[in-house]
């Protein structure tokens, strides 16, 4: 493939419409020889990106003509939801070779998702060594450092000089793909420090190894959360730590990329969660979207009804100023969006634990402040809508109040609330939203539509 058909296409992409057009043509034309030709220079993530777009009949063909040239790489790089699939339409021989040359993380991460009898299927293309190694793993809970770990690591006893280090280094034929510390342990296997390879290299022979440690070492227990984890990598600049278990004895190492995979997957999960559309992709079907929107449109139906029924505790004073049937809205959509707001800078915050109890009070506050400026500000602008609009002066008053309550409910519950559910051990990206519309909205109708049967009546 050229360097122009590689190229960044008009839209940004790598993998630009040309070549996705000249792998679908060689697939149509079932010639296995230019297909391989044309994604074999691709880099594993393109591979994946383009299985992700093209439908399932094309992909199960494209796979079925790909022989021998398709890369572990792309089965880590694959959404969840069409690994299972993948892995259905290998030959096992494709698979094996696939899956061989996988770090013990990355085989790791793709099969603990599958099914049982997926999972047999690539742990029996591996090595006994290597079979028994990723078995082990999965035997640490999920979402955990030993399911996040490597199991290949680079150590050396702590008494070593750094040119006894060099010298290991350049015998050893079995060195992770990858890695960037080498571990100093004691006798008893337990991690006492870390050097750079680049420290290593730039220290004279003679200099032990641990005077050369690095400040930032710190080991993570192989049952720490791996969000936890992706919060120390990057609170503290870590680029690889040490995992140890109960006993502090070293069991494998996590890099920086894996850490900061997680912490992507934290943050599309939030924002999945606050839309209310769980961790669906693109790939899935109508009937699996519609499972995972369901629920959460069906929360919002009930908030929806609770508002009505505000709504019709005051249908007689509608009936007489229907002026306030047009102006209502407003007043639940600008509460609305206030929270969503507060709300956003909420969960973000207690996520990257910037929210905490010793700052909670001086946000909330903060919060409610900027609701009470931003309230003021719209309520005299309403003011003078609803007077020009409807020639009523008192109809502004009215509104002009109701926005300035709305706004600074919505500041208090987008930040409340998420607190409140951090706190009762509710994932606050997930729940929050519900909560805090139907406040903003039944606030508003009510705040608005009894100033209205007060002051106008």
């Amino acid at each position: 493939m050229t360097e122009q058909t590689l190229g960044v296409d008009a839209d940004g992409y790598v993998l630009g419409r040309r070549a996705i057009n000249e792998i679908r043509d060689a697939v149509e034309a079932r010639d296995g020889l230019v297909l391989a030709g044309l994604l074999s220079p691709l880099h594993p993530a393109d591979v994946a990106d383009l299985l992700e777009q093209i439908p399932e009949k094309e992909r199960a063909e494209l796979l079925g003509l790909w022989k021998g040239g398709f890369d572990g790489e792309v089965l880590s790089e694959l959404e969840e939801s069409l690994r299972e699939e993948v892995i259905d339409t290998l030959a096992p021989a494709d698979l094996a070779n696939a899956v061989r040359d996988l770090e013990s993380d990355d085989v790791v991460d793709l099969v603990e998702d599958l099914d049982e009898a997926q999972q047999e299927a690539v742990l029996d293309t591996l090595d006994d060594s290597d079979r028994v190694a990723v078995e082990q793993a999965l035997t640490y809970p999920e979402e955990s450092a030993g399911r996040l770990m490597q199991l290949e690591t680079v150590c050396a006893p702590s008494h070593w000089t750094v040119g006894e280090a060099i010298d290991f280094l350049r015998k050893e034929e079995d060195l992770p793909e990858q890695f960037y510390h080498m571990i100093l342990v004691d006798p008893r296997i337990k991690p006492v420090g870390y050097v750079t390879l680049g420290k290593l290299l730039g220290t004279k022979r003679e200099v032990p190894l641990i005077e050369i440690i690095e400040d930032s070492f710190r080991v993570i227990p192989v049952d720490q959360d791996e969000g936890e984890v992706a919060y120390a990598f990057n609170q503290y600049h870590l680029i690889s730590a040490p995992v140890v278990d109960d006993d502090g004895r070293l069991v494998g190492v996590i890099t920086i990329d894996d850490a900061m995979a997680v912490l992507d997957e934290e943050h599309e999960e939030d924002i999945l969660r606050l839309a209310g559309v769980g961790e669906g992709s693109l790939s899935d079907r109508v009937i699996e979207t519609t499972k995972q929107r369901f629920p959460w449109l069906s929360v919002n139906l009930a908030t929806a009804i609770l508002a009505s029924i505000v709504i019709a505790q005051f249908e007689a004073t509608i009936s007489q100023f229907v002026a306030l049937a047009v102006l209502m809205p407003i007043v639940a959509s600008m509460g609305g969006n206030a929270g969503t707001q507060s709300l956003t800078v909420a969960v973000r915050s207690i996520a990257t634990k910037d929210l905490t109890g010793a700052n909670v009070g001086r946000v909330i506050r903060r919060e409610v402040g900027v609701g009470l400026v931003n309230g003021l500000i719209f309520a005299v602008v309403m003011g003078i809508v609803g007077v020009i609009w409807f020639g009523e002066p008192m109809l502004g008053v009215v509104i002009g109040v109701a926005m300035v309550i709305n706004l600074v409910v919505a500041g208090l519950a987008g930040t409340g609330i998420p607190v409140l559910l951090e706190r009762m051990g509710v994932d606050p990206a997930l729940a929050s939203g519900a909560f805090v519309t139907t406040v903003t909205d039944v606030v508003g109708f009510f705040a608005f539509l009894s100033l209205a049967a007060w002051i106008l009546l």
